[in-house]
């Protein structure tokens, strides 16, 4: 259980500093084998970073092996990144 006190205070999360990382070239990679595949890529990628399960992502073309090369908090932070324009 969580203390009381502690809910009232910012936790921080630090994040490996990279100045590249090839998690948004391994996502694109994985997005395109969810779609030859004839997936909804989208859909599978939020199913896998929501619960872990590798079962979300397809083994064609090797994409689940990729993926999971990542710890889940990375392509999350590449995802935000991405999606506000912010390259550090």
């Amino acid at each position: 259980m969580v203390p009381e006190e502690s809910l009232d205070q910012t936790m921080t999360f630090k994040i490996r500093d990279e100045t590249r990382s090839p998690a948004r070239e391994v996502l694109g990679m994985v997005y395109e084998a969810l779609k030859e595949k004839g997936y909804n890529p989208i859909s599978q990628l939020v199913g896998y970073l929501l619960s872990g399960d590798p079962a979300y992502i397809t083994s064609h073309r090797n994409a689940r092996n990729l993926i999971r090369s990542f710890e889940r908090d990375e392509l999350l932070e590449t995802l935000i990144k991405s999606y506000l324009g912010v390259e550090k």
